[in-house]
């Protein structure tokens, strides 16, 4: 089956567990997801199937937004409320116009390190089996952009509260945010700028790219009817801009020509075939459009 499935993955399931229950539904190989989803996180986590993992880099690529809820005055060696406690903090009296001041500070472009406890790898070894054994690595920051960090709701003291009150002053907000970001450090950092240490207590995700939770699916009715959650491969490239091609040109260009349609505007387009149907990716550059990945060939027309 050539699609996309829009998991609503549940909480305790790592996001290879989900490639693994999918590949047996399924009965493929070719299969992958669009973006690690932490393994106490729920959400949207879309899977890609057969031809259609061709397109994951686009997916991962979309913004993503999430629910996140930090408990204040515990560090822990995850970033989550899984892992050991390693630091304890009293935490500040905190105003919620303080709160929303300090939120205002990561908006936009940024630098973030990635967290030890993450899938990233370095020297061919993921940093999660690193950190297991104990160790720390020096890590590269990464240049990512919180796009909307909004408060929804928040427990704060209203005067010094010490570390016999741990877990009872937190804050929910909801992020959008583009690839990359760990909102396990965004709220270790928010945190931090309040005057004590934090950990992430609850993570739903709402969004990546154009799969959204309300068009979620279980595992349990993936399971039971595949073909009725199975979305296009066009809907992973929905945000790009579609260039429609008359017959001439979506045989050129779906057969490797680099082919001129004056007007169009540089950057990456859908390619759309003189019925509307999807033919693939390509990008112009100087109005010369070439195809990026090809899903479907046409034929050139008889010459009249």
């Amino acid at each position: 089956m050539d699609g996309i499935f829009n998991v609503l993955k549940p909480p305790g399931m790592t996001s290879h567990d989900v490639i693994g229950f999918l590949r047996r539904v399924l009965n493929t190989k070719k299969i992958g997801h669009g973006g690690t989803l932490d393994p106490d996180a729920a959400g949207v986590l879309p899977v890609f199937a057969g031809s259609a993992t061709r397109l994951l880099s686009y997916a991962v690529d979309g913004r993503k937004q999430y629910t996140a809820e930090f408990t204040l005055g515990e560090q822990r060696d995850t970033g989550d409320d899984s892992g050991r406690i390693v630091r304890t903090m009293s935490v500040p009296p905190i105003s919620e116009a303080e709160l929303h001041q300090a939120l205002q500070r990561f908006l936009g472009k940024q630098l973030q390190l990635p967290p030890m406890y993450s899938a990233i790898k370095i020297n061919g070894q993921k940093l999660y089996q690193l950190a297991r054994k104990g160790l720390e690595v020096e890590r590269q920051a990464r240049p990512i952009e919180i796009y909307k960090l909004e408060l929804l709701s928040a427990i704060l003291p209203t005067e010094q509260a010490d570390t016999a009150e741990l877990g009872k002053y937190k804050f929910t907000v909801a992020v959008e945010c583009s690839k990359g970001t760990y909102i396990r450090v965004l709220g270790e950092d928010i945190a931090a700028a309040l005057g004590t240490c934090g950990c992430m207590s609850f993570l739903l995700r709402t969004q990546v790219g154009s799969y959204f939770l309300e068009n979620a699916h279980t595992l349990q009715e993936i399971a039971a009817n595949p073909a009725a959650c199975c979305a296009k491969p066009i809907t992973a490239v929905a945000h790009l801009p579609k260039l429609a091609l008359n017959s001439r040109q979506a045989a050129r260009i779906t057969n490797g020509v680099r082919t001129t349609i004056a007007g169009t505007a540089e950057g990456q387009y859908v390619l759309l075939g003189p019925q509307k149907e999807f033919l693939g990716i390509g990008k112009c550059q100087e109005e010369k459009v070439q195809a990026e990945k090809i899903f479907a060939h046409y034929q050139m027309p008889a010459e009249e």
